[in-house]
């Protein structure tokens, strides 16, 4: 099958989140599964340039119609870790992608409806004819509306749009100028409710709601996240949409770079280890200390990895810390925060318990320590207000690093409470989960894992081995993708 992913990120070379994984992952997948995967991005000023080999033009004189007239693009073609990535550079006076930053600027939805338009228009002028377009987030919503409404009359009636939403959070919101600026035009037809108006501005265009409603296939991350999508508030208003769309509308958990993030690989770890040797697992809890300058006591370590705001429930993370030193636990805490007062809040708390011998915060990202940290810690607690998919986790499974997550998104699509889940007999358990977003229900799991470590240690070295069993990897998902690829190939 030839697919083309088309996306605003692909890591390592464009990455601001884990949009650009799943990209880089889900290709390698496919392809690794005898597909041909073709990628294509934006040329951002700053992306990572060193990530890329042999880049070269590929297509010099685009001509993309855009307000009526057309910008010339270039496009350039190279090899990102073995994918093959084309990256389209606009020569215009709005510099879309000359920014010096990916997001953040007043008119990212014209730059990235600009993007949306000339990628289409680049597989329509060189002849490409993927079976399946697939297409990621906002930043895209626009392809399956493109696709259906001018670019299918344009010799691409055969091609195919699925359309996946990693974040329900960013919609992308435009109004009559979009439409001028890609020649849909038709306000009067768009601004219908049931194409891409906008479900609570009546002035507004959805571009997120235009690739639910035309795209032949809609996923998001995890099967849970979809249902919180339709029935919750966390589909930040296209519940309704979703519903009339459910037909073609699931859930597919993400993977994880198994290369990357493996303990009996890792290059960043002091010791490998699989579960087979999980007692070598120890040597790396000893370096983490050492590293760290926590006390070398019989104490369990809970580390905290990840953003610090509120989607990642903040307030609980930072009583995480106190009830983990309460209960005679250790806790490192490796995250930077998003807004001033969070970040003002815990270098507080890091210059108040800096000389603490039983925690250390780590106010920042740092790749190599988030390694030793998952080989290092007996757990690792994932307190999300809501999680699309969540990596966390799943990375700390395969580390024999015990979850303690709230039982939201795809949290719940991964971890299963060792003493409360009927659903899976004892030995398919790898975790604990908590549900209300209150400081009790958070000290209760906490609570169970440190007594099972302190009480059974047999038995909390067994529930991790279990963890580190699951298969989390791209293997399952990509599976998954093919089948919704065929679907909409032959949906007869």
């Amino acid at each position: 099958m030839y697919i083309v992913q088309i996306a605003s990120e692909c890591a390592p070379v464009i990455k601001a989140g884990g949009l650009g994984d799943v990209v880089y992952g889900l290709s390698r997948e496919l392809e690794g599964r005898g597909n041909c995967v073709e990628i294509i991005l934006p040329m951002y000023d700053c992306m990572r340039y060193d990530h890329i080999w042999g880049l070269h033009d590929a297509y010099k004189d685009l001509w993309v119609p855009w307000y009526g007239a057309a910008v010339h693009c270039s496009v350039y073609c190279g090899w990102v870790h073995g994918r093959l990535c084309f990256f389209i550079q606009p020569h215009s006076e709005d510099n879309f992608f000359n920014r010096g930053c990916y997001y953040g600027c007043d008119d990212d939805n014209m730059r990235f409806a600009f993007f949306s338009k000339a990628a289409l228009e680049f597989l329509n002028q060189s002849n490409k004819r993927p079976d399946i377009i697939h297409c990621h987030d906002w930043q895209t919503g626009l392809i399956p509306v493109l696709l259906a409404e001018i670019y299918k009359y344009n010799g691409m009636e055969y091609q195919r749009a699925c359309y996946t939403i990693h974040n329900f959070k960013h919609q992308g919101i435009g109004g009559e100028e979009t439409l001028v600026a890609t020649g849909l035009n038709r306000a009067a037809y768009y601004f219908q409710y049931d194409k891409l108006r906008d479900n609570f501005n009546p002035f507004a265009l959805n571009y997120m709601k235009g690739g639910i409603v035309y795209a032949n296939a809609v996923t998001t991350v995890s099967p849970n996240h979809a249902e919180e999508a339709r029935y919750t508030e966390v589909g930040c208003g296209l519940g309704h949409t979703l519903h009339l769309h459910q037909d073609k509308f699931s859930g597919v958990l993400n993977g994880i770079d198994y290369d990357f993030w493996n303990p009996e690989v890792d290059r960043y770890i002091p010791n490998n280890y699989t579960y087979e040797d999980f007692e070598q697992k120890i040597y790396n809890k000893k370096a983490l200390r050492e590293r760290l300058l926590l006390d070398a006591a019989d104490k369990p370590i809970i580390a905290y990895i990840g953003r610090l705001d509120n989607q990642k429930g903040v307030h609980l993370v930072h009583h995480a810390i106190y009830h983990a030193l309460n209960k005679g636990a250790q806790f490192v805490l490796l995250g930077s925060a998003t807004e001033a007062g969070i970040n003002a809040h815990f270098r507080h708390e890091k210059e108040f318990l800096n000389s603490h011998p039983d925690v250390h915060l780590e106010l920042g990202f740092n790749e190599e320590l988030s390694h030793l940290i998952y080989a290092g810690a007996d757990m690792i607690v994932v307190p999300s207000n809501y999680e699309p998919c969540g990596l966390t986790q799943m990375i700390g499974l395969k580390y024999g690093t015990v979850p303690i997550v709230r039982g939201v998104g795809g949290l719940v699509n991964t971890v299963f409470d060792r003493d409360y889940d009927q659903n899976l007999p004892p030995e398919k358990r790898n975790g604990y989960v908590f549900y209300q977003t209150d400081n009790y229900a958070l000290e209760s799991a906490m609570n169970r894992a440190i007594d099972l470590w302190h009480q059974s240690p047999d038995e909390f070295q067994q529930l991790a081995i279990q963890g580190m069993k699951y298969d989390y990897s791209w293997n399952i998902p990509g599976a998954d993708y093919l089948k919704i690829y065929e679907w909409i190939r032959h949906p007869w």
